[in-house]
């Protein structure tokens, strides 16, 4: 199967996940706190984690890589991906990157959110 297809199939499942984790736990606690992104961010780096570590005890094979972490994982939540990079970079010895990758991944995706809405204010 061609890596696009494995990727777009996975993203496919990734994405109804995501959605139907916040339906549920918006249905269930409220609107209040959005309990759905923060369960879903931890969900999926606690599944990055599981798959990253077998796939390397196993010599992992790049189509579950591909389906699993970039278009499953990648569809419910680029957090864990983030995270992944994130400690790659620290078990590097790589610490001082890793700090400045998270700094700026943090603070960029916050300025450039709040770019775009701004924008959007000004042209809407």
């Amino acid at each position: 199967m061609s890596p696009l297809l494995l990727v777009m199939l996975g993203g496919a499942l990734g994405s109804g996940g995501r959605y139907w984790t916040g339906r549920v736990l918006t249905d269930a606690l409220g609107p209040g706190f959005p309990f759905g992104t923060l369960a879903v961010n931890w969900i999926g780096c606690f599944a990055m984690g599981l798959l990253a570590g077998t796939l390397t005890r196993i010599g992992g094979h790049e189509g579950w890589r591909l389906f699993i972490g970039v278009g499953v994982l990648g569809g419910y939540t680029t957090f864990s991906a983030f995270s992944l990079d994130t400690i790659t970079l620290i078990e590097r010895g790589q610490g001082a990157v890793a700090l400045a990758y998270v700094a700026l991944s943090v603070l960029g995706s916050l300025v450039a959110l709040w770019a775009g809405l701004s924008l959007t204010r000004i042209f809407a």
